[in-house]
């Protein structure tokens, strides 16, 4: 892949065109490679992606940040793309510096895991998704089965006006294995789906064995009972749990949302808002999570904040304006999805604080209720703090132990209603960031997002998905 360092003197030189309209100004160059391949009855399909490459470049104006993007890095795109900035910031006085700590340090982050996939061929990936897929197809009773496979690295230069120089290659892997069976018009479907930072070693839990598994999980959903409704006692899985993190305390502590007023949290910073064995965390540091990077696209690095520290509202997620703005500190979550796209306050890797109980003395202290497993979507109003999440499926839990399987379980409800209802949280033998889901703001700007935690007891409205 072409090495963005070597681009490093046209962005300086880019910068040094647009010095005397602004205090300050940055350039963020990304280029990334990539293979999704995917399988199924339809067939097998694979594309490689030649590279995105390119430059956003971002210039203060007294106020606000004034930006353009350069869809090269040669001298000539880099020249034109600081000329259309000097003309937006010749319109604007320059005014004084922008908020908050510039970032000034010389980091160079680059990692290739031991066994990289990134020099996959198409041919490769399709391969490995249709061994994956015949591994399901093998067990009786599932008559259909899909796969994909992505690979993806993403490189990314951010110098500065301060001086600064960051360089880090994010290797990204992620697949999924679904079985599918169907009898008597009823259908039921099963998944093992996965994703992180490295290479080969994320792949490792898909084995013969387990995708297997997977497919005889697909047939017992045939057999298995509509969910009851109403208010019930729930007990949640990791990844359930980590979707609770994200949608209740992950868009509404976007600190752009707290300039905004569309937060309903901005009035409970400082205040209890659960019990005080509840924390969550959003660490864009975590080692090889889905949403781990090294800094953010302001050359702020990343790191563990809190959140929700034992109950109480501690935490909030900046960038450079919305630091100085409020009073804080940027945190490291300053994204965009590619060079094309604004930069927003974004969640990393958003999960909650796994506890100090097992998960049989959750579901103990449950007694009665519902466990739901397998996350396929979540949604969360920041303005009116309501929020939905739904999973795959769910057991019945009868005085303690799970029994019944039941179909898909939509989860709503108040989110601040089921934070402070939570009654525990499990201790993991080792925690991890679901991956292979991407996070939306604005009009898509789609990255990276990673979630997870302990088992989670608390209280929700429950019902058919």
């Amino acid at each position: 892949m072409f090495d963005l360092r070597s681009a490093e003197v046209e962005l300086r030189s880019a910068l040094r065109s647009v010095e005397r309209h602004t205090t300050f100004a940055e350039a963020l160059a990304q280029g990334s490679t990539g293979t999704t391949v995917r399988t199924s009855h339809a067939g097998s399909s694979g594309e490689f992606a030649p590279g995105l490459r390119g430059a956003a470049l971002r210039a203060w104006a007294g106020n606000h940040w004034v930006e353009v993007a350069a869809s090269a890095l040669t001298p000539q795109a880099l020249t034109e793309a600081a000329a259309s900035l000097n003309d937006r910031l010749s319109k604007t006085p320059a005014g004084p510096a922008p908020p908050g700590p510039p970032a000034t340090l010389h980091r160079e982050e680059v990692h290739p895991p031991a066994r990289p996939l990134s020099d996959l061929s198409v041919e490769e990936a399709i391969a490995r998704v249709q061994e994956y897929r015949g591994w399901a197809l093998a067990v009786p009773g599932i008559t259909e089965a899909h796969a994909f496979l992505i690979t993806e690295e993403d490189a990314r230069l951010y110098v500065n006006t301060a001086g600064a120089f960051e360089f880090q290659v994010l290797p990204r892997v992620a697949a999924a294995v679904a079985p599918v069976t169907v009898e008597n018009g009823r259908v039921g479907q099963n998944w093992i789906r996965l994703g992180g930072m490295g290479g080969e070693e994320i792949l490792q839990p898909i084995t013969e064995a387990r995708v297997r598994a997977v497919a005889e999980g697909a047939k017992a959903m045939l057999g298995a009972k509509s969910p009851p409704a109403g208010p019930r006692t729930v007990v949640l899985d990791p990844s359930t749990a980590g979707v609770l993190a994200h949608e209740s305390f992950g868009h509404g502590t976007e600190a752009d949302q707290f300039i905004r007023k569309r937060s309903y949290l901005q009035p409970l910073y400082g205040k209890m808002v659960g019990p005080e064995m509840l924390s969550i965390v959003d660490e864009g540091s975590f080692p090889g999570g889905w949403g781990s990077l090294f800094f953010d696209d302001e050359g702020t690095p990343t790191r563990r904040n809190l959140l929700v520290d034992h109950g109480r509202f501690v935490g909030v997620l900046h960038d450079r304006v919305t630091a100085g703005q409020l009073g804080g500190q940027p945190t490291g979550n300053a994204r965009r999805s590619d060079f094309l796209s604004r930069l927003w306050v974004r969640m990393t890797n958003t999960y909650v604080e796994p506890g100090e109980l097992s998960r049989e003395e959750l579901l103990a202290e449950a007694r009665d209720g519902i466990l739901l497993e397998e996350p396929t979507s979540g949604l969360e109003d920041p303005l009116g703090g309501q929020m939905q999440i739904k999973v795959l499926r769910g057991y019945r839990i009868e005085r303690g132990k799970t029994t019944q399987l039941v179909s898909g379980i939509a989860l709503s409800g108040r989110v601040l209603d089921v934070l402070r209802a939570v009654r525990g949280v499990s201790r993991v033998d080792r925690l991890v960031m679901d991956g292979a889901a991407y996070c939306g703001k604005g009009q898509g700007d789609y990255i990276p997002a990673g979630s997870g935690g302990g088992y989670v007891l608390t209280e929700a409205i429950v019902g058919p998905a």
